[in-house]
């Protein structure tokens, strides 16, 4: 089994340390690239089904590193990206997507209106429910946990963490003044708010008010254990102080 990849590989969503007290709540949206059989295998090649398009890795071993570190609930995606990206809207292209990158995926290219019900109402719905559920708790801040391939379309990226953020950047600028002297940390690299990527931080946050930030870590970063460790100290060291430090005002949104 991938490191980091779910034991319960049925669930749409799965939740860990629900009872934490540490006042942020952690997103890791990729965290599978469980396929469900309903599914078939979506035509892909057999060996993009756990690649980097499929799912994050690296992703939730981390998440589950930074979860126990704060005290945080963790909410993880249980299906692959490829059978719906839990951090795009229903509306989006991107949330079924017929191609990633360079992988063809026939099994989205035809998709009619009834099929892409089923994945919304199967997977991206219970998603949202299980955070909207959490947030009643009023954490103090939402944190989601990706990583992202070293080459894409055939470029280097030497980014090594990103810290992304949409219209509210309280929680980024706080992390950034803290960043590593001995890591390439950037801001909204190597995405950022235009590339779509920042559903999640408006959906759950961004209407509440709630400080927000999404990780994106170099996948060649997260490879075993030990560097999964060394990854969440470097994240811990900038996290910590700016989650003590950005004033939270919470609407009901």
């Amino acid at each position: 089994m991938s490191q980091g990849q779910h034991t319960d590989r049925g669930a749409a969503v799965r939740v860990t340390h629900s009872g934490g007290r540490g006042g942020a709540l952690l997103l890791c949206e990729h965290a599978s690239p469980h396929i469900p059989d309903r599914y078939g295998d979506l035509g892909l090649r057999p060996e993009w089904r756990e690649s980097h398009a499929a799912w994050d890795p690296g992703a939730l071993a981390l998440a589950e590193v930074l979860s126990e570190a704060l005290d945080a609930p963790l909410v993880a995606g249980g299906v692959s990206r490829l059978v719906y990206d839990l951090n795009r809207p229903p509306e989006a292209e991107t949330a079924m997507p017929a191609r990633s990158e360079l992988v063809e995926i026939p099994g989205n290219a035809a998709l009619d209106a009834q099929a892409r019900a089923e994945r919304i109402d199967t997977i991206y719905r219970p998603f949202c429910a299980t955070v909207e559920a959490l947030l009643e708790a009023r954490p103090r801040a939402v944190v989601t946990v990706h990583s992202f391939t070293p080459v894409y379309f055939g470029a280097p990226r030497t980014t090594e963490i990103g810290v992304l953020h949409d219209a509210d950047s309280r929680l980024a600028d706080a992390m950034l003044a803290h960043a590593p002297d001995t890591r390439r940390v950037e801001r909204n690299k190597p995405y950022g708010p235009e590339d779509g990527v920042t559903h999640s931080l408006k959906l759950y946050a961004l209407r509440r008010g709630l400080p927000n930030v999404m990780l994106e870590i170099r996948n060649d970063l997260l490879t075993s254990p030990a560097e999964v460790e060394t990854i969440a100290g470097d994240v811990l060291a900038m996290l910590r102080p700016a989650l003590a430090l950005v004033p939270v005002e919470v609407s009901d949104a």
